[in-house]
């Protein structure tokens, strides 16, 4: 696999390294690895942006704090824009950075590979299984 272009130094995400062969996938691990981040990006790519309750549907099986914490991290992350689009009643959008957009790739092949190996739900609690319920 080829090197990939420089990143000017201010916008790296890490410098930190577990090995010599792997610190890239590292790096990526830190930044997506987290359990609702690539499903909290893929619904973004898919949408746009979403509002916090829509985003919370779209998601599907987490909790408002597990949601409110991996967008504040996702945004730490520069991978997602907060908007406040009204102040009464306070209306937030969220959408993706051109960082969190470069991640489309990446989403996309893990969405590929999940379709190879996911297999239809065979009964009520197959089902439940699959959507973390």
């Amino acid at each position: 696999m080829s090197d990939s272009a420089e990143v000017p130094e201010d916008e790296c995400l890490a410098v930190w390294c577990a090995g010599d062969d792997w610190c890239a996938v590292t790096c990526a691990m830190d930044v997506i690895g987290k359990k609702w981040h690539p499903v909290i990006i893929h619904r973004l790519l898919q949408h746009d942006e979403l509002r916090f309750n829509e985003l919370s549907t779209e998601v599907g099986a987490i909790t408002n704090k597990m949601l409110s914490q991996s967008l504040d991290d996702l945004e730490e992350k520069e991978l997602v824009d907060r908007e406040i689009v009204s102040e009464k009643p306070v209306a937030v959008e969220y959408s993706l950075t051109d960082r969190g957009e470069s991640l489309q790739p990446v989403i996309d092949s893990l969405e590929e590979w999940g379709k190879t190996y996911l297999r239809p739900a065979e009964s009520e609690e197959d089902a439940a299984c699959q959507t973390g319920r």
